[in-house]
């Protein structure tokens, strides 16, 4: 935990142990350092009190590892690479950079597409759904149901990001930092239909998928959208510096599902003879095409293909990241609807104030909580308060 009082002008006498009485959200390493930062804290004191409160709700969740993979985390009896561990998942293909002894192992080789789940056929969804979706997934509980997974499974660790979504609107354009997880991008594009900012689609989906890291490693995961959109082809734009330069340009096809561990299950019967120009009408395609850079540098030669219609920045950080100022500026000036998710409800309200200073207007899409948060704490937090990947989504 950081000092709250960091950057004053004396420097951190010790540990942070100092919580403000009021709020328990903030602390500080010494009285000095709390009664200087007093006149910032006063603004948001009360606004972190009340977030705290709701604690326990942003810690829901209905997996029977939900109490050690919450709770046990932010309270450090348990880390995120003991939890994996556990799951049986620690530092292996996909999981990798799921905890941070994985993402320090250093330059990871993301040229070569990882499929594998690395679970049981029971534990994964490495098939196609034996039922029809559902016309509502309201959360995990819904989608576990569908996908006839168990609770115990961990596969949510990696889907919050591919949010599944029911599209009704013709392009979308995601921005995420990390995996906006098919079900995060379910959520996103159902509140962007309900609130009327994007029209009815036909059978293909375009989007624009902002800010890739871990995910790059995870490109399989992506492939649970063929699910979602059996009759859409799902053309997925990845934008960030993070993308190699020797992979700028590069073209994915995704063809089947990822792959559970069981040598003779039918996810192994890969498509090899797949050839995209023979699609027929109603059928689905997944294709992802990497590029490096900004959005804001990059949205030129992206719009030489189909626009879109949608953005999407999940754990966007738009507070802390002054590269957003051009991008915001950019989303607000070609007034494209945008919805952003973050670790934590603080940080959307930081992200709201930044984006409102730019475009002069608050959120069409207030914030609120994302039912297709990712289920495993996040360690070390600058706040007290409980934080999970793509815990919270607004639009504008």
């Amino acid at each position: 935990m950081e000092c709250a009082g960091r950057g004053s002008r004396t420097p951190c006498s010790g540990p942070a142990m100092r919580r403000c009485h009021r709020c328990q959200a903030v602390a500080y390493c010494s009285i000095s350092h709390q009664v200087s930062h007093g006149s910032v804290h006063k603004k948001e004191c009360q606004r972190l009190e009340q977030q705290m409160k709701h604690g326990h709700v942003v810690s829901d969740f209905p997996f029977t590892f939900s109490e050690e993979a919450t709770m046990q985390v932010c309270n450090k009896r348990e880390t995120r690479c003991s939890f994996l561990i556990k799951q049986g998942v620690h530092r292996i293909g996909m999981w990798t950079f799921e905890c941070s002894c994985g993402a320090s192992t250093g330059i990871f080789d993301c040229s070569r597409l990882m499929k594998d789940w690395n679970l049981s056929i029971t534990l994964c969804p490495c098939r196609e759904p034996s039922t029809p979706l559902p016309k509502l997934l309201s959360g995990w509980k819904e989608y576990y149901e569908w996908r006839c997974i168990p609770l115990d499974s961990p596969v949510a660790l990696l889907l919050h990001w591919k949010s599944i979504v029911k599209l009704t609107g013709s392009f979308v354009v995601l921005s995420f930092s990390c995996f906006f997880q098919s079900l995060t991008l379910y959520w996103a594009i159902k509140l962007a239909v309900q609130g009327n900012l994007i029209p009815e689609i036909s059978n293909e989906l375009h989007i624009h998928y902002l800010g890739p890291e871990k995910e790059l490693h995870q490109l399989a995961v992506f492939s649970e959208l063929h699910a979602v959109f059996p009759d859409v082809q799902i053309h997925i734009d990845l934008v960030g510096p993070a993308v190699p330069e020797e992979r700028n340009g590069e073209r994915i096809e995704l063809r089947d599902y990822a792959h559970c561990i069981e040598t003779n299950c039918k996810c192994k019967c890969s498509a090899e003879s797949f050839d995209p120009t023979s699609l027929q009408s109603g059928s689905s395609a997944i294709t992802l095409k990497l590029h490096n850079g900004y959005y804001h540098d990059c949205y030129k030669d992206l719009m030489k293909d189909t626009p879109p219609n949608l953005i999407i920045a999940p754990n966007a950080g738009v507070a802390a990241y002054r590269s957003w100022l051009q991008t915001i500026e950019l989303i607000n000036e070609i007034k494209v609807p945008a919805f952003f998710s973050d670790y934590c409800e603080e940080a959307c309200n930081l992200a709201t104030s930044c984006i409102s200073s730019v475009t002069g207007a608050s959120p069409t899409i207030p914030i609120q909580l994302n039912p297709f948060r990712q289920p495993l704490a996040v360690e070390d937090s600058a706040l007290f308060l409980p934080c999970y990947s793509n815990c919270f989504i607004f639009g504008i």
